[in-house]
């Protein structure tokens, strides 16, 4: 496991080198861009008759879980991260619209593109059961921020937009996964349970789970207020954030909402009344470095997952429609609570004509969904599933990734980021 984690690493830091000294590509994208390059060079040299690449770095990458190391390892740390620097009062004068984002949106889109994707795998020729398309729905329609929000900050993108955002990835994340295993559920049993028996396990995981990151984040303020040095600091909050997620997965809680809520409180309490200035320093630095490197490893591990996929042009075709599937549900999802933020005294004036596209077209897809799709069970309908988000990851990273910088410049220009457009 020590030599696939070096191996595993050492890729990385090559991928992250070639990008910073020849493409100079956003850090998350230009590594993923690398890896999937690598990937595309080996598959051509096995199909030259030179399958020693292929065949070292796909074995590295059958060995790497995917689906646990992210859910497990990565992604709560990456979420606790990202919650750590979030204005709560912020997040508190867009509560609704994020809610309507994160709850009911990831709801009505997974009911939208699972049903579509139904009738158009099968005249692709692939007819697939209802509860997979629904279960791909499920796993598709959560947000990454953490390729675009680098790009939103240097834009010019106002603060609000920023902070909407934020606030809808950084729960909607949770949201999905507990309706993904909730789907799960009724693909094990094969029948669809009550809707209290529903109601009981979504209130189960996510409200429990953010119940759990509430006395964490607590737990973790008034330890941090019995410390003036930095290292045990750093440690809590490492403890907090490791321990935290093993104890909601044995509790059968949402670990990535327990550590959204555990992260906004360490932020909002933690870090402001309860740390010194040097504690502060020490536990951000710390934090943004854990953020880039998890980053960096999980977008190369997502290039490099192209070597062990089923995959011809069909399935990218399929695929290129299940994206645009995506962004039209994203639309059709987001209308509601612009206009509801809009509708605001504050919102009319901080919410632009342009706002609606931001959001569509900065709502990428990434390693979540992959992960998702990984833990499904074994078979064709997996695979399939697998093989069209990977597509989508894909497509929504590089295509929408790259251009949404573009589009906040065409709309914003170089506002100030604190401000609205036109000040």
């Amino acid at each position: 496991m020590l030599d696939l984690a070096a191996a595993f690493i050492a890729l990385t830091a090559f991928f992250t080198y070639l990008n910073y000294r020849f493409l100079r590509l956003p850090p998350t994208i230009g590594v993923m861009a690398v890896a999937l390059v690598l990937s595309l060079l080996a598959y051509g040299l096995a199909w030259l008759g030179y399958p020693v690449l292929e065949t070292e770095i796909g074995q590295i990458v059958r060995q790497l879980d995917f689906s646990e190391i992210l859910m497990t390892w990565f992604l709560p740390a990456l979420l606790f991260a990202g919650a750590l620097h979030v204005d709560l009062t912020e997040l508190r004068s867009y509560k609704w619209p994020i809610g309507l984002m994160a709850t009911a949106g990831v709801l009505l889109s997974t009911f939208i593109i699972g049903g579509v994707m139904y009738y158009a795998l099968a005249w692709f020729g692939w007819p697939t059961d209802l509860i997979y398309c629904l279960l791909l729905g499920a796993l598709i329609s959560p947000t990454d921020p953490i390729a675009v929000m680098g790009i939103l900050k240097t834009s010019g993108a106002p603060q609000p937009l920023q902070t909407t955002i934020v606030g809808e990835s950084l729960f909607n994340d949770g949201v999905a996964v507990v309706v993904f295993s909730i789907m799960l559920t009724v693909l094990a049993e094969g029948t669809v349970p009550t809707a209290g028996k529903i109601g009981l396990l979504f209130v189960e995981e996510a409200i429990g789970g953010a119940l759990l990151g509430l006395a964490l984040g607590y737990l973790m303020a008034f330890l941090a207020g019995h410390v003036e040095e930095y290292q045990p600091t750093v440690m809590l909050t490492l403890a907090l954030v490791l321990g935290g997620s093993a104890v909601a997965t044995h509790l059968h809680l949402s670990a990535p909402i327990a550590m959204v809520v555990a992260g906004l409180i360490v932020g909002n309490v933690a870090r402001k009344r309860s740390m010194t200035e040097e504690e502060r320093r020490y536990v951000d630095g710390f934090w943004e470095l854990i953020d880039e490197i998890l980053n960096a490893l999980l977008f190369a591990l997502i290039g490099l997952e192209i070597l062990i996929l089923p995959f011809d042009w069909l399935h990218f075709a399929a695929g290129v429609l299940l994206a645009l599937v995506v962004l039209g549900s994203r639309v059709l999802t987001l209308a509601p609570p612009v206009l509801l933020l809009r509708s605001r005294s504050r919102g009319a004036e901080q919410v632009s004509k342009g706002t609606l596209r931001i959001l569509t077209w900065g709502g990428l897809r990434g390693g979540v969904s992959v992960a998702l799709a990984l833990s499904l069970p074994a078979g064709e309908a997996r695979d399939l599933v697998l093989t069209l988000t990977y597509v989508v990851v894909l497509t929504s990273i590089l295509l929408q990734g790259l251009t949404i910088g573009k589009l906040v410049k065409s709309l914003y220009g170089d506002c100030p980021a604190d401000q609205p457009p036109g000040h």
